[in-house]
Parts: C-alpha cells; structure tokens; sequence
C-alpha cells in the first residue's frame, strides 16, 4: 500500500518512538533477568512514558508486548519467567509501537554477559545483511533485489537464511502487503514504488535454515539446535532511496 506524505509523518513519528524504547533498553543491565520482566519494562514505558500502544499486545490472540528469542529460537519467543537471561546468551527483543493509528516494527539481538566470538560473529553478520538489504531499496528496484543482497551477504559468511519468515507491509495495520523475501533474484519480485513501507528483518542461522515450532504454537526454533540471530527495521521507499524508520540514535552518522 502506498502511504502519503502525512501518513508516512505519522509513520515516521511511530519510528522514533519505537527507537526510543530500544535506547531505554540499550541503558538496561539485562543479565540476571527475565524476558518476563523485561517484557513489563518495555510495557510501561510504552505506555506511561510515550503515551503510544505496544501494537504486538492481542494482535492474533498474543498476550505480550515483545518477542523475545533467545539462542536458537529463531522468532516469536514467548516472555516468561522461568527465561532467565545468562552469561553468554543472545536475546532478539522484537518490538512494535502504535501511534496515532500507525505501527512501527523493529528488533534487534543482544549479546548478554560474555558472548562466544562465533555468537558474536553471527550478531554482527546478520546486522550486517539487514543493511545490505536496506541499502537495495529504492523507486524502481524490485523485492528480489532486497532478498538477493541479503542472501548473497548470509552465505558469503557461511550462514544460511531462514525461509518459513519474511519481512512485511506496515501501515494502520501490523501486516500488510508485500511480503519481503529474505533470499531471491536480483529483478525480481514486486518493482518498488515511492511510498510503499514495509519491514526488512532477516534470521540467519548457524546451521540449517530448517526450523520446527514449539507446542506454545509461537516459539519458532533452529532444527538443529544452533544459534540464530534477527535484526528489523520499518523502511520507507523515497523518491531518492530508502528512509529507515526505526532507525536508532547509535546507528546515526
């Protein structure tokens, strides 16, 4: 769906706020809790501190404000209590935020305590992938194009993309058209247009990209047991290339 410019505003307003829970989250000591507790911390701040609604909260029956995944789980890790974050973890804390009837979507993975060089270098690669596939947009490039450089950066590294996930259409509501392919054809796929918004947010994995949903039918892991790891942002098509946003105060330059 194209958004007009007063739209793609209100767009852009749900973006910096949804950074600013990150940039709470980035001042937090997260070791020691749990993703429970830090799922109540993101709430309240949404709520009490930027007046705006955790968008992810009753959308298709879910009962939290985030997604937290944690090593090999891949994407939608239920908040619990009984998930302690430990020395040498990584977590992917998966947000949205609505603000004046507009969403905004964004996740990133942290590295908890003491992280392994080969966890950290996963993190960093799939960093990484997300902006070679940011970096593709543009009027006139196509969604393969977005998949293809992320694809080509993920196994340039030796790591494989997941499949069974994808990127999305944002707007009034959390998913909408197109669906954004991590992997693909450079020339393929749906031209993009000036306008268009949607999220960018590739999983990669150590291992097999084969994954396997838990009995909670949400927590979505590796099939193999091997760490996975997610960054996400909500981009806009300019009539000159690409604004990220969610993007976040330590990603400015």
């Amino acid at each position: 769906m194209i958004k007009s410019p007063d739209e793609l505003r209100l767009m852009a307003q749900s973006g910096r706020l949804l950074a600013e829970v990150f940039h709470m989250l980035d001042r937090q000591t997260l070791i020691g809790r749990s993703t429970l507790d830090i799922n109540d911390t993101v709430e309240r701040f949404i709520v009490d501190e930027l007046k705006s609604r955790p968008a992810s909260k009753g959308q298709y029956g879910f009962a939290y404000v985030l997604n937290s995944s944690i090593n090999e789980v891949i994407c939608h890790g239920v908040p619990s209590r009984r998930d302690i974050l430990k020395d040498g973890d990584i977590v992917n804390l998966d947000i949205t935020l609505e603000k004046d009837g507009y969403i905004a979507d964004s996740s990133k993975t942290y590295l908890i305590g003491n992280v392994s060089a080969a966890a950290r270098r996963l993190v960093r690669v799939t960093q990484e992938a997300m902006w070679k596939g940011i970096r593709a947009v543009r009027p006139g490039a196509t969604l393969g194009d977005i998949g293809f450089a992320i694809e080509k950066h993920a196994k340039a590294h030796g790591y494989s993309v997941v499949r069974d996930f994808c990127g999305h259409g944002i707007g009034r509501e959390m998913h909408e058209d197109p669906s954004v392919l991590h992997f693909g054809r450079p020339g393929s796929g749906q031209t993009l247009r000036e306008g268009m918004t949607f999220t960018i947010e590739p999983m990669l994995n150590q291992g097999t990209a084969r994954s396997v949903t838990l009995d909670d039918e949400w927590t979505v892991v590796t099939r193999d047991g091997k760490l996975s790891a997610q960054w996400e942002h909500t981009v806009a098509v300019t009539a000159t290339g690409v604004q990220v946003l969610t993007l976040r105060e330590d990603e400015r330059v």
